[in-house]
């Protein structure tokens, strides 16, 4: 793969990358009215996707950090994102251009104020794998095979600008409008800002290994201190395939229901028990050991789950609750779905909208067990996703409602169900993390 030399690290430069960005983009809109004449809309439109997709994702692997990483969010979008979308933005979880070895050891002196073979016995400065905020290299010491996370350069002190620039996008794609909207931007941010503090990342990983290393057929790294800081992590190299690798060609349903029952777990563990989770469920941060057990990595994007929002938001999981209007209608106001200035009109629109997403979202919960490979299910709820998308109804009116914790819990559930479909796991129980 193609290595990167240099990455825009200021405002300017990074506003520049865009800007031509949405050149090319303007310039394949005028192919698509020239296509038009040519193709059926739906063939153009396709082909637009495509292009616009392969464009913006060539920019954002460039510009890396923020930027890339709400690309990494926007892919897990599969009911809303075009298919052209999904697929390029993906890529973003665990395959874009690494920092050539140059900017590797430049970087790591910047951060460390020493080169890698003053602290390792051997360290490859080729990368192993590389995302959106940071890329990882391997290394050896005292014997110890070590896995390196270097951040990438810029990538912290651009937050704020970057989301500046998305901004505008995420807002026409998520319909969102008013004046509250900062909230949900502000918690991206703050959330986006704790995943470049490395030193917080090291103190939440040790929290969850030491939490949630009873669950069964669970594997985690270890991770040094004393060899890491604000920019550099040190941990373990954890031998494993990338979970979306081993689905490819998995065809052990055994295996799969092992794998399924174990992810199931810790997410219902840390949901349940811990009231923090890891709100970052996609396939780059999950490998499979040779063993056929579940290797759970990168626990920068932990989210805290307030009590004032974990019991309202569990409660609409059950059938009951669902099944009584005034409660129903008493827990959105609660959640922020319903809101005081609400015309009559906006209150019986969001009320069935979101009784009829959450009467299909939730009935994993209203089981024992649940068939998590059931493609009528998922196809249910992408069918759903794509229905609200073009309401035209629904994109007169302002989206902009729910807690601003919605963000990272839906994502995470939205990840875990997608984790769960892609393995096929079957018979999964429910409510196994009580006990494991």
């Amino acid at each position: 793969m193609k290595t990167i030399d240099k990455i825009p690290v200021s405002k300017i430069q990074r506003a520049s990358k865009l800007v031509s960005t949405g050149a090319k983009v303007g310039v394949n809109y005028l192919k698509y009215y020239g296509d038009k004449l040519t193709k059926s809309e739906v063939e153009a439109k396709d082909l637009l996707n495509k292009n616009n997709a392969e464009d913006i994702y060539d920019s954002l692997k460039q510009l890396k950090g923020s930027a890339l990483k709400v690309a990494q969010m926007l892919s897990m979008e599969k009911s809303i994102m075009p298919q052209a979308y999904v697929e390029k933005f993906s890529l973003s979880q665990f395959s874009v251009p690494p920092l050539s070895p140059p900017l590797v050891l430049k970087t790591f002196k910047k951060y460390f104020g020493k080169l890698p073979n003053e602290i390792y016995d051997s360290f490859n400065a080729v990368s192993v794998n590389a995302a959106s905020i940071g890329q990882v290299h391997m290394a050896e010491k005292d014997g110890k095979k070590l896995a390196v996370k270097i951040q990438y350069p810029g990538v912290a002190e651009s937050i704020a600008s970057d989301l500046a620039m998305v901004k505008p996008i995420a807002m026409s794609m998520f319909n969102i409008k008013g004046k509250d909207s900062d909230k949900y931007f502000k918690e991206i941010e703050g959330k986006l800002i704790e995943e470049t503090n490395y030193v917080l990342e090291v103190k939440q990983s040790k929290e969850i290994v030491a939490a949630c290393q009873h669950i069964p057929n669970l594997l985690f790294p270890q991770y040094y201190e004393a060899l890491s800081s604000e920019r550099i992590i040190t941990m373990d190299y954890m031998n494993g395939e990338h979970l979306s690798e081993f689905v490819a060609h998995n065809n052990d349903q055994e295996v799969s229901n092992t794998l399924g029952q174990a992810l199931w777990d810790f997410y219902m563990f840390q949901i349940h028990h811990l009231k923090k989770v890891h709100a970052d469920p996609h396939p780059g941060n999950f490998l499979v050991s040779e063993d056929s057990k579940l290797i759970a990595l990168d626990f920068g994007c932990m989210k805290a789950i307030p009590d004032n929002f974990y019991r309202p938001y569990f409660e609409l999981a059950k059938k009951e609750n669902l099944a009584d209007d005034a409660f129903f209608e008493k827990k959105l106001f609660e959640l922020e779905i319903l809101r005081q200035d609400d015309s009559q009109q906006e209150l019986q629109f969001f009320r069935a909208m979101f009784h009829e997403m959450l009467s299909l979202f939730t009935q994993p919960f209203h089981e024992e067990t649940f068939d998590f490979s059931d493609s009528k299910f998922f196809g249910q709820i992408a069918a759903l996703g794509e229905r609200y998308a073009k309401n035209t109804q629904l994109k007169k009116m302002n989206a902009n409602r729910g807690s601003k914790h919605f963000i990272y819990m839906n994502r995470t559930f939205f990840g875990l169900y997608n984790l769960m479909f892609d393995l096929k796991a079957k018979n999964i129980k429910i409510n196994n993390f009580q006990t494991s």
